[in-house]
């Protein structure tokens, strides 16, 4: 596999192991060793407690689009509600998906997926027009050749662009809208009107299409000239044999709507057209004949489209990750996972760091670390942490004061020049500290 050259700024790697690399690195002593060790663990703690407020907020919005929620609401709810929770369902669903790094694919590619095939060789369709909206992110873009076969022993190798974490996100339209188009409601795969989450690893940018839970899937010209040649090779002999039934029941139909004078054009004895036996024989005989040929190649066709169904199937059942409310959870988790690795790893080559940095060299400090301890080469987003780190302040209080007075400082600050400052890590201790301590705030009076 050859991975795309476009970088992204995913990092493979867990926090825990990004802060034992740190602290291998020789650059703090012993004590320093231990504090930044406090400071990522409460850095963690507070980052967990902020997402897991996200997850609450996704939970409670998520219950009406759930098409596998068993919970009713208490209330009926009214147009404007719905539309407020399905907005902050939409809202939490990319802050989290964007927050684990995962890219934005552009429909274009989504829909041009429908014209043409990679891996899997089946024409499919999907009605767009279903969808009240649908998003899709990726992360991980890498080239794979494959063999493929193609007739009898011959075999193809083909490359194949794979992305290699995918997230579908669709919302379908109401009830409503599929009955004024005649459809009924019974017979679709989903719930109109619900929210489908999926997400999959290792799927083929131009099979997307399979994902799509309305996607309907049919044989290539290629399969059904394969399927009919051999259907109609198969079926002129056949009619060969029973061309003399087939005309003498032709003939006893003419003889019925008293047009007999045609009958001499078959060449069949009028005889055996008025005996009842004969064509009795001869429509029995071609029912059979014709009947039996009719149902093989009909299960010949059903056999042909639970083969490609199978195929369908297998492939997405062993690429899918999660659904629906566990991708929610599941994306929590590597937002989470992202932001702290991020933001350890800015605050640390800041902190270590003999000389002051811009943002632009902090970010070009961390890929080249990145890539001589690691091996891995990383498009690091450093507006992210440097924010986050902006963001966090508290109080850095002496033991001879009192919280009364004293501002708040952030862990980042920027220099006359625009170079980056990090708090030392006894104050940065203080103010993660600080921050966690306030977290929950409560108002009202303890008797």
């Amino acid at each position: 596999m050859v991975v795309d050259k476009n970088l992204e700024a995913f990092i493979p790697y867990t926090r825990s192991d990004i802060i034992k690399i740190c602290l291998q690195d020789g650059q703090l002593n012993e004590a320093d060793a231990k504090k930044f060790q406090d400071f990522c663990q409460i850095l963690t703690a507070y980052y967990h407690f902020r997402f897991h407020k996200t997850l609450e907020i996704i939970k409670d919005n998520y219950v009406p689009f759930n098409p596998n929620e068993d919970i009713q609401p208490i209330t009926p709810l009214t147009f404007e509600q719905y539309d407020e929770m399905e907005l902050n369902i939409v809202d939490a669903f990319q802050h989290i998906v964007e927050r684990a790094n995962y890219l934005l694919l552009p429909e274009s590619i989504v829909k041009r997926s429908l014209t043409t095939k990679s891996l899997i060789d089946l024409k499919t369709q999907v009605d767009f027009e279903d969808f009240d909206r649908f998003i899709c992110y990726y992360r991980g873009n890498s080239y794979k050749k494959i063999s493929v076969k193609k007739f009898f022993f011959w075999r193809e190798e083909k490359t194949i662009d794979i992305l290699e974490r995918i997230v579908l996100f669709v919302k379908f339209k109401e009830a409503a809208y599929f009955r004024a188009k005649k459809i009924n409601i019974q017979d679709l795969k989903f719930i109109p009107g619900k929210m489908y989450v999926y997400c999959y690893k290792n799927i083929p940018k131009l099979d997307i299409d399979l994902l799509f839970p309305n996607v309907k899937t049919s044989m290539t010209w290629k399969d059904r000239l394969l399927f009919g040649i051999p259907a109609i090779g198969a079926a002129i002999p056949l009619i060969l044999r029973t061309l003399p039934n087939l005309l003498l029941l032709v003939a006893a139909i003419l003889l019925v709507l008293n047009v007999s004078f045609l009958i001499e054009l078959f060449n069949v004895e009028l005889e055996k057209v008025r005996n009842f036996m004969p064509v009795l024989v001869a429509t029995l005989s071609l029912t059979i004949s014709l009947g039996g040929f009719a149902f093989k190649q009909y299960t010949n066709y059903k056999n042909k489209k639970i083969k490609f169904q199978k195929i369908v199937t297998d492939t997405l059942f062993f690429q899918n990750l999660a659904n629906n409310i566990s991708v929610f959870q599941m994306f929590v988790e590597l937002a989470e996972e992202e932001e702290c690795k991020e933001i350890i790893l800015a605050y640390y080559h800041l902190l270590t760091s003999p000389i002051p940095l811009s943002p632009q060299q902090l970010d070009s400090r961390i890929e080249a670390w990145m890539e001589n301890k690691l091996g891995t080469k990383i498009n690091f987003d450093i507006q992210g942490p440097l924010s986050n780190l902006e963001d966090i302040r508290g109080q850095v209080i002496p033991n001879s004061e009192t919280t009364d007075n004293v501002p708040e400082v952030p862990l980042l600050t920027y220099n006359q020049q625009g170079a980056c400052q990090v708090l030392p890590l006894d104050d940065a201790k203080a103010v993660i500290d600080y921050v966690w301590d306030n977290a929950f705030q409560y108002n009202g009076i303890i008797l």
